[in-house]
């Protein structure tokens, strides 16, 4: 028997935050060891699953089939394609950074806070590697109560408000989507994910599966217009809470629209792709705007997300605009791929962020731009990758932040010049509210005495932010392995496509 690894990556973490919870009588030192090499071990173990050769198909790999609910027909059933291969990868790299980041910085409930987010990452795994579609309903809703406690528990002073309006957002979007699948399960009689995939329905009966998805998905990108719980769980959130929140959970709408809504409802994807791209455009243009005016730093960057998420909306559904275009399906891989390399991009880039800000609300307790003013005069280390980290934000060409948004743009073009001049306008937005973050936070006199006694990053802070900056230059300089890795599972989704009635 092969050695079930997904599983291994699933529970090992919750094991590990039992384990952290059961070592917090003994004092600190011991939950973050815990806590820290628990997460390294899953990392490592993740790494294993990264062999190009096996998804030159888009054939499930390290499958594992368990019986769970025979009344049912409910299994306990994981695999991963390329699809889902990258977005586990990041699940456990940025795990590892957030417990050293907050190495030092949680000094309350330190053992509790460590275990809700190694639970919360074996949770997270749970939801890229579900074949059973109740099994994946169960993860995404059992993802909600970790990051409903970390909000809730070591958040700011509105916590309560914040962890409230999102779980009620992001609660009530995904009972819509299990009456879907419990419709689907009364067509198929199986919640197996890929038989979904081959059920034939009528467009109608399409139509209102895909809508119900879009609300659970939708909200957990977030799309415009049902965004607005994102800044106020970004602001209240403490520094690891937002760090996972942008890298990871957003994705979760994005790899949802991949792995449901696009091959189970592939027509009503093509008669709602208007309004998909409409509400997409909406998010990069007028939500840029709206970061421009913003005086919280958390609040910019949560806002930047939702306009860089716009993207990936953006790429996975203007293939359909495409074909109606040239009646050719030359384009469509280009989009799609480049909406996965956005969220990967993203969630490297937002993580940093998010990073650089909680470094100097530890030092100045504030994340108020008005509070700062040349910093690089007293953390010139730290200056460093805060630009370089805005600019990729940016999407300055050689870093990653450009490549996945280029891709989409290029794809754009070949459906309508409008969408992609649209598009486009990100790189002079993003460029506009980043530069400005930066023209007042970091360069400049010395603002204040706060200021002037900030002492520069340590040692693991280093470390932190120099492994994300090494990880975007390299995905900038060369996302061959990413695009290559994730290549058959989009060609064949595009030939399921196909196969409608497009």
């Amino acid at each position: 028997m092969e050695f079930p690894i997904l599983s291994t990556l699933t529970w090992l973490p919750v094991v590990g935050g039992i384990a952290v919870l059961l070592a917090a009588r003994q004092g600190t030192a011991l939950p973050r060891q815990i806590a820290l090499a628990v997460a390294i071990i899953t990392f490592v173990l993740s790494t294993l699953l990264w062999r190009p050769s096996l998804f030159s198909t888009a054939t499930m790999q390290f499958e594992e089939f368990v019986p769970w609910i025979d009344a049912f027909n409910v299994n306990y059933h994981l695999g991963i394609d390329g699809i889902s291969l990258p977005l586990i990868l990041l699940t456990t790299f940025m795990t590892v950074l957030v417990i050293a980041a907050g190495w030092e910085v949680i000094r309350d409930k330190t053992a509790q806070y460590m275990a809700a987010f190694l639970i919360m990452e074996g949770i997270m795994i749970g939801v890229f590697s579900a074949l059973d579609a109740m099994l994946f309903y169960v993860f995404w809703e059992a993802m909600l109560i970790p990051m409903f406690l970390i909000i809730g528990v070591w958040g700011g002073p509105n916590r309560v408000y914040a962890t409230i309006k999102f779980f009620l957002y992001t609660f009530l979007g995904s009972v819509f989507m299990l009456v879907s699948l419990i419709y689907l399960y009364f067509q198929t009689g199986s919640y197996e994910i890929l038989d979904l995939h081959a059920v034939g329905l009528s467009l109608r009966e399409q139509q209102w599966i895909f809508v119900a998805f879009l609300l659970a998905f939708a909200v957990k990108i977030p799309m415009f217009p049902v965004h607005t719980w994102l800044p106020d769980a970004h602001v209240e959130a403490p520094t690891g809470g937002s760090v996972i929140l942008a890298a990871i959970m957003l994705k979760m709408g994005g790899y949802g629209f991949l792995r449901f809504s696009l091959p189970v409802t592939p027509d009503a994807s093509q008669s709602f792709d208007w309004l998909l791209i409409l509400l997409s455009l909406i998010a990069i243009v007028y939500v840029g705007f709206v970061a421009l005016v913003q005086q919280d730093m958390k609040k910019l960057i949560a806002y930047s997300s939702i306009a860089h998420m716009g993207f990936v909306t953006l790429g996975l559904f203007i293939p359909f605009t495409i074909f109606r275009s040239t009646g050719a399906f030359s384009g469509i891989a280009l989009g799609m791929e480049g909406g996965m390399v956005q969220m990967i991009s993203h969630g490297l880039i937002s993580g940093a962020l998010f990073l650089c800000v909680g470094v100097m609300y530890d030092r100045v307790h504030s994340r108020q731009i008005a509070d700062y003013g040349g910093v690089v005069n007293t953390m010139p280390k730290f200056a460093g990758f805060m630009v370089l980290f805005a600019l990729a934000n940016a999407g300055l060409p050689g870093t990653s932040g450009f490549v996945g948004e280029f891709m989409v743009i290029l794809s754009s073009f070949k459906a309508n010049f409008w969408f992609a001049f649209l598009a486009a306008t990100t790189l002079v937005l993003g460029a506009a509210y980043m530069l400005w973050l930066v023209k007042r936070t970091i360069f400049g006199e010395i603002a204040n005495d706060n200021v002037a006694q900030l002492s520069d990053i340590n040692g693991r802070e280093f470390v932190v932010l120099g492994t994300l900056a090494v990880s975007v230059l390299v995905l900038g300089l060369w996302p061959a392995p990413l695009v290559d890795v994730m290549h058959g599972t989009i060609d064949n989704l595009i030939e399921h496509m196909m196969q409608s009635k497009l």
